[in-house]
């Protein structure tokens, strides 16, 4: 009697994840005698929470860490924190290039550009955005009517100094409340959107008074979120994205990054986002970039509109989180195309190597 022979597995063939190769001159690194990457230097006096206080104080450990791959580079390398004697340790140390990952100084984002100005009137290279950049990129309201300038989608939004502000209805719902000023999604919480708006008012007015910071009212748009990376590498803009799959919704009804989320290792993991979006976020994150005076790099928050399928630019980040850990949405998001943050960073140093003398 012959036995029925047993199922073959069906063996499920992956498709290869895109290999996206950079712009990259290794002898050119040979021209650097010195790299310094700059940093915040903070204080928990100058921060209003400790959250805000904490969200800057991993600059310090993250400049270290981009210290150490500047040295696997064979490049000589110190860090040097954003205080008072910045200007006079740079005039000291002559740096060819400053990587600048400073957020903030005494606990204000708006002075940031005080670094880019120094930088300029040193005659020092830099990375990252420049003064107008830096000016654009720390503020939503700005940002947010240029990104309607250059017809780049961005959620229905209004902007308010005062506690009791009026929340205009026609903004509808649900929405969410964003400090004008900063990142890390400091005052983004697990309660952020709220239903109606005598709660969104409420949560408005508190954040005034907590930050001393006007805000910005947002229609939220109950959608797929989209971490999208754009690296300039002297030749060409490449736009890459992941769609962020939430591991549970924060407050219970929707999905969204939440300052909470950011200890959580399993918040979120990255899929790759359908071609026909991608080419289309692709598009307007370009024009965004360029209409957003941002350089060399920038992370843009996205969230699709599944009705529509427009894909709203909510939130712009011009000198984003920059260093080795996988846990950097920058960083993770190159990673799902195969590229290493080694790569990122030589393409990065040897851009601004090839046009110094030998």
């Amino acid at each position: 009697m012959s036995k029925t022979p047993p199922e073959e597995k069906k063996v499920v063939k992956r498709a290869p994840r895109p290999k996206v190769k950079l712009s990259k001159d290794m002898a050119a690194l040979r021209k650097l005698r010195l790299v310094i990457v700059a940093y915040s230097h903070v204080e928990r006096e100058w921060f209003p929470t400790d959250d805000s206080y904490y969200a800057e104080l991993e600059v310090e450990d993250r400049a270290a860490e981009v210290a150490k791959e500047v040295e696997k580079l064979g490049v000589p390398v110190k860090t040097l924190p954003g205080d008072p004697y910045f200007l006079t340790n740079l005039l000291v140390d002559k740096p060819d290039i400053v990587l600048n990952l400073v957020d903030t100084l005494k606990g204000k984002d708006r002075l940031q550009t005080s670094v880019p100005a120094a930088l300029e009137l040193s005659n020092i290279p830099y990375t990252g955005a420049g003064m107008e950049g830096m000016v654009i990129g720390n503020n939503r309201n700005l940002t947010k009517r240029l990104l309607m300038a250059y017809d780049v989608p961005t959620p229905p939004f209004q902007f308010c100094r005062r506690a009791n502000i009026e929340i205009n209805e026609e903004l509808g719902l649900p929405l969410i409340v964003k400090l004008n000023e900063g990142g890390g999604s400091v005052g983004i919480d697990d309660h952020a959107v709220k239903e109606n708006f005598e709660y969104a008012q409420k949560r408005a007015a508190k954040m005034i008074q907590t930050y001393h910071l006007p805000v910005v009212i947002e229609k939220f748009i109950d959608g797929p979120e989209v971490t999208v990376a754009v690296f300039d590498d002297g030749t060409r803009k490449h736009v890459l994205m992941g769609e962020k799959v939430f591991r549970k919704k924060p407050d219970g009804k929707h999905y969204f990054t939440s300052i909470d989320s950011y200890d959580d290792e399993k918040a979120y993991k990255y899929k790759m986002v359908d071609d026909h979006l991608k080419d289309k976020i692709t598009a307007l994150a370009i024009r965004a970039f360029n209409g957003l005076h941002h350089k060399d790099y920038a992370k843009f928050d996205v969230r699709v509109d599944m009705d529509t399928m427009i894909p709203y630019f909510t939130d712009s980040n011009p000198n984003t989180a920059f260093g080795p850990d996988l846990g950097l949405p920058f960083t993770e998001v190159f990673a799902m195309y195969n590229v290493p943050f080694s790569d990122i960073l030589a393409s990065l140093l040897s851009k601004y190597a090839k046009s110094l003398p030998q």
